[in-house]
């Protein structure tokens, strides 16, 4: 099942949460209300968090809306990130080998760390699929990190890797756009990157989120970027160092994952700063960027200038 939470360009309503089938979109509460049926989940995030049961009935009222033709194009909307409230959007660092290397090359890495590592992105920094980013006037080596991002379905604390797609409920995109100057900045202060990662606008997720079954193998994933219609980098979720169960094993010894959390699995090799020509890549006032998991769903975001 694929959730959204989207604006209508008309009528004018706030947020709504919705079902994506195909070319179309189901508007939940709008479907019960139509056919006085009993509301399953509100949002994405009631929806991923409170149980198969919920998912099921979701299910139903999707098939009911299909068959009395009760949905809207997706052309007539605006996808928001899924979820607006998690309690944490934790993100996974330097889980990639070769984006290892891509790092200690430019100096952005101090050390080879020997378990998964991890930093905070600030839930204010979302935005969503076709929103404009601002690149700060002063910023000139502004990157890209296509990840693969995991929601939390229930509460989780000490979990073992044995159990802890148990506790995972869907999945979707996420853009780590990224201040490289800023970040190598960070690193060598050991500030462990702070402000690099977390201006307005910094963290794109979305469109939607996928329910697991949506794909036989997250770690079998290929993920790309596409600046203005060029191919930027083409990578796989299973070169990941450290898999879900991993991060999950490792952190929630300590770090509580709320229902709804976002988990963010690290940048692939290939974004602009490990290679030769990084000066002609760097995202600039009018890029058009587009991060997809092939096969299965894209997020558009477009870099624009600060207002003076």
């Amino acid at each position: 099942m694929r959730l959204a939470t989207f604006l209508a360009t008309s009528p004018h309503y706030g947020p709504r949460f919705g079902i994506v089938r195909g070319d179309h979109l189901i508007d939940v509460v709008a479907v019960a209300d139509a056919f006085n049926k009993p509301v399953p989940a509100s949002s994405v995030k009631q929806a991923l968090t409170t149980g198969p049961h919920t998912l099921a009935a979701l299910g139903e009222l999707a098939d009911l809306a299909e068959s009395k033709g009760h949905f809207r194009p997706l052309s007539g909307v605006r996808f928001l990130p899924p979820i607006a409230d998690p309690s944490k959007f934790f993100c996974v660092g330097k889980n990639n080998k070769k984006h290892r290397e891509e790092l200690l090359a430019n100096k952005m890495l101090t050390e080879i760390p020997n378990e998964p590592t991890g930093f905070i992105k600030l839930v204010s920094t979302m935005s969503g699929d076709g929103d404009e980013v601002v690149k700060p006037t002063d910023i000139t080596t502004l990157d890209y990190e296509p990840e693969l991002c995991y929601v939390v379905g229930k509460r989780c604390h000490g979990v073992g890797k044995a159990d802890a797609l148990d506790y995972i409920s869907g999945f979707t995109l996420m853009n780590d756009v990224s201040a490289r100057e800023i970040q190598k900045r960070e690193v060598a202060s050991g500030s462990r990157f702070w402000t690099a990662k977390n201006m307005p606008g910094f963290a794109p997720v979305g469109p939607y989120v996928l329910t697991m079954d949506e794909a036989a193998d997250t770690d079998d994933l290929w993920v790309t970027c596409d600046v203005n219609g060029q191919r930027r980098l083409r990578a796989h979720t299973g070169d990941y160092l450290y898999k879900i169960a991993d991060v999950i094993e490792h952190f929630s010894r300590y770090v509580v994952f709320e229902p709804g959390d976002l988990i963010a699995m690290g940048a692939p090799s290939g974004v602009a700063v490990g290679q030769p020509n990084a000066a002609e890549l760097y995202l600039k006032p009018g890029d058009e960027m587009v991060i997809a998991f092939e096969g299965l769903m894209s997020l558009r975001t477009k870099i624009v200038a600060a207002v003076a």
